[in-house]
């Protein structure tokens, strides 16, 4: 019985079937500041789908599957390649602590779920990403950044529209 997995083991197929109801709206919708307004809004930090999909992330890290490469102090991976199954979203997750990762342009833009997951001890108390606390950030098309997380420990699941990204040798953003 030791090998079975139990019922709520989080796999790539569950967690995909979870994202592909997140991207099902967000297709066709345009990447700006009203959609990270609606995301916030619908499915803010501690928010049932908001907790399910940061549930399954630590499942995963913690199964081997997510974030299963590493480079420069950063864990990361692609999880979903785009497709048809997450309306057109690739999926990435990753795990940062206090740093900035490679600077990148993101072609048809960038929606970001920042799980903040240990505090550093600073005043503000919560691990940020470019800013961002628990919850949304959204990158329009032709957006540029390099990503940064400060305060801590955090998670980011990044949704990319088709998939598309393109890493620059810029020093900062």
């Amino acid at each position: 019985m030791k090998d079975q997995p139990s019922v709520t083991t989080m796999t790539p197929e569950r967690f995909q079937d979870l994202i592909a109801s997140l991207t099902a709206s967000l297709e066709g919708q345009p990447l700006d500041d009203a959609l990270a307004e609606r995301l916030n809004r619908e499915h803010p930090a501690g928010s049932p789908v908001f907790e399910a999909i940061f549930e399954a992330c630590r499942q995963a890290v913690a199964a081997g599957w997510m974030c299963s490469r590493e480079n420069d102090g950063i864990r990361w991976g692609r999880v979903i390649k785009h497709g048809a199954a997450t309306h057109g979203f690739s999926v990435d997750v990753v795990d940062m602590q206090n740093l900035a990762g490679p600077h990148h342009v993101h072609p048809q833009g960038e929606i970001d779920m920042v799980m903040p997951i240990q505090a550093d001890g600073t005043p503000g108390g919560a691990a940020r990403f470019d800013g961002q606390g628990a919850g949304w950030k959204v990158y329009g098309p032709g957006s540029a950044h390099r990503p940064t997380v400060s305060g801590g420990r955090a998670l980011v699941l990044y949704l990319l529209p088709q998939g598309a990204i393109e890493f620059s040798r810029a020093a900062s953003a």
